[in-house]
């Protein structure tokens, strides 16, 4: 037994939240609340998610907003299927690699690419809600006008961010006294409860090309930007079949490209090769083989990944299991390598080959920017389930809100890459490659009668995929509860010239949280891995998790180092 207050085989900070009807894990609890509202409701996991995505917007705009991108993974028990609804934005016809030769954006109108998720929340609430589009929307209108107290995790991202305290739309939100909003202090978001009124009323034309779309470009033109309405109006979110493979005989779903959900399939693919419940979860060795997995992945990511409208991507061949079988006889166990570079997929999959070399090798060291997202998933008494990921990029995105809106716009166009030889490289209406991936883990493919066995997932940039594979592994290696497993100490490996932002970091370090037993970080360090020391809580992400036994009951945590809330009936 461990003695932590929720502990039994690690520890635990916090019981794990159980019940038999519902459960909601989302990154703030007033949007938890928004979710868990429309499931008392009588409405099921996509009402519940459309509840959610709106109410983040206010109660949590650092992350996510219906201006941001997004990933929604779908269950319908009854139908036995798991979609994808792909709200990621494009990149504007007028984005061109001449247009910004001088350099990506970070942040200002120029940073901002055609939002996404609006879309892919109102089609799947059109294709499978129960309740009305009003009835979901309700929830946050409501915090809108009454309001939502500043966080303390709030208040810290909000630090340096000159141009939202400073740029009238926003400032009247952010800072409406002339200052920042501190920790306590109410954030209220008048217009932004108009502009979901209308789209409750109007539905997604509104957004795309009535009277939001009209403002968002009347905005853009007078502040220099180049949305348009033809880029708007073009817009469609799209439905996809997610990716998947298996581990420990328990079948895994991912978002499939432009998302990078392969990496993590392909890091559970080659860990699967090692006795992880030997080699112990916060060992140096497990660690060890989880980054050499990490690695070797985020190499492929970087070579071959990008909008597969635009791109041939080998998906099948980096996640299958053979090509897995190939890479992870380059890890070596005592020793970390230090030049990773990608495989060759294409030898495990049917079609001819991009043979182009597109492997980028830019030398830059640009500042570390930090990435914002929101994760959240539903389970309803039916049995459906929804794991949903919105951002908009950094942390309060482009910081500049479209004046009359109330919406925080996204600097998406961050993520772009100029090299003329790079597989993501900036093209007017491509999908930029993205770092979202929900997750679903069932225990057989659900066609064939495979029951949801868990959801989960993380913000956190490039960390996400990273954190997923060590909840996964301490859930099925080493039969950990939820909230153990989000619990857990945690690391997060960066790669040089892998990272998602433009241009790349080139250093290549570990941070890990310093509740791992004494000499793991020693041991690291002996192996190769050059380790930043962060505190007993400072790991990267925010996870949240659900799983639903065969009995029927759910148990959900978030976690702590975040504003997250769990909540279950």
């Amino acid at each position: 037994m461990n003695d932590t207050p929720g502990g039994v085989r690690a520890e635990a900070w916090e019981q794990v939240r159980m019940g038999a009807q519902g459960a909601v894990v989302t990154n703030h609890p007033l949007s938890s609340m928004a979710g868990m509202r429309m499931l008392l409701k009588g409405g099921n996991a996509v009402d519940a998610a459309v509840a959610i995505g709106f109410a983040l917007g206010v109660a949590e705009p650092q992350g996510s907003g219906i201006a941001s991108d997004g990933f929604i993974m779908v269950h319908m028990k009854d139908n036995g299927t798991v979609e994808v609804a792909n709200g990621t934005g494009a990149a504007p016809l007028a984005a061109t690699p001449e247009r910004f030769a001088d350099g990506i954006v970070t942040d200002g109108i120029l940073s901002v690419s055609v939002p996404g998720i609006c879309d892919a929340l109102l089609t799947a609430h059109e294709r499978y809600g129960l309740l009305s589009l009003t009835d979901c929307v309700e929830p946050a209108i409501e915090l809108c006008l009454a309001g939502v107290p500043q966080s303390h995790f709030q208040s810290r991202l909000a630090e340096g961010c000159d141009i939202m305290h400073s740029f009238p739309a926003s400032a009247a939100i952010f800072a409406p006294d002339g200052r920042p909003l501190q920790p306590g202090e109410i954030r209220r978001n008048p217009d932004l409860a108009k502009t979901y009124q209308i789209i409750a009323e109007n539905g997604r034309d509104a957004f795309y090309t009535g009277p939001i779309a009209e403002q968002l470009v009347k905005f853009s033109d007078e502040a220099g930007g180049i949305l348009t309405m033809e880029d708007l109006a073009r817009y469609q979110m799209a439905w996809q079949d997610p990716i998947t493979t298996t581990y420990r005989g328990r079948t895994v779903y991912e978002a499939p490209p432009n998302s990078s959900g392969h990496v993590l399939l392909q890091e559970l693919n080659m860990i699967e090769h090692f006795d992880m419940a030997a080699l112990g979860l916060h060992t140096a060795a497990g660690i060890h083989v989880m980054v050499e997995a990490k690695k070797l992945a985020f190499a492929d990511r970087e070579a071959y990944v990008a909008d597969p409208e635009f791109v041939n991507v080998p998906i099948e061949g980096l996640v299958s299991k053979e090509y897995a079988a190939e890479r992870v006889k380059l890890i070596d166990l005592e020793r970390a390598a230090e030049n990773v570079t990608e495989g060759d997929p294409w030898a495990y999959q049917e079609g001819p080959a991009d043979t182009k070399d597109r492997f980028h090798r830019a030398n830059a060291s640009p500042k570390e920017l930090h990435s914002d997202t929101t994760h959240y998933c539903v389970v309803d008494k039916w049995g459906n389930a929804v794991d949903g990921l919105q951002s908009l990029s950094n942390s309060y995105g482009s910081q500049v809100v479209c004046p009359g809106t109330g919406m925080l716009l996204n600097n998406r166009m961050n993520y772009w890459h100029l090299d003329a030889d790079h597989v993501d490289q900036l093209q007017p209406g491509k999908r930029v490659r993205h770092t979202m991936n929900p997750v679903m883990v069932f225990t057989a493919p659900p066609a064939d009668g495979g029951q949801l066995d868990m959801c989960c997932g993380t913000p956190g940039a490039d960390t996400q995929v990273q954190t997923n594979m060590q909840l996964i592994s301490a859930v099925y290696d080493h039969g950990y509860s939820v909230t153990e497993a989000i619990h857990a100490p945690r690391w997060t490996h960066f790669q040089g010239r892998t990272a998602s932002a433009y241009p790349h970091r080139e250093t290549n370090d570990m941070i890990i949280e310093s509740r791992v037993e004494s000499g793991v970080v020693e041991d690291l360090s002996g192996r190769g891995h050059p380790i930043r020391a962060v505190g007993d809580w400072g790991g990267r992400g925010s996870a949240g998790a659900i799983r639903a036994d065969a009995s029927g009951a759910l148990s959900a945590a978030s976690d702590p180092r975040r504003d997250g809330q769990a909540l279950v009936y």
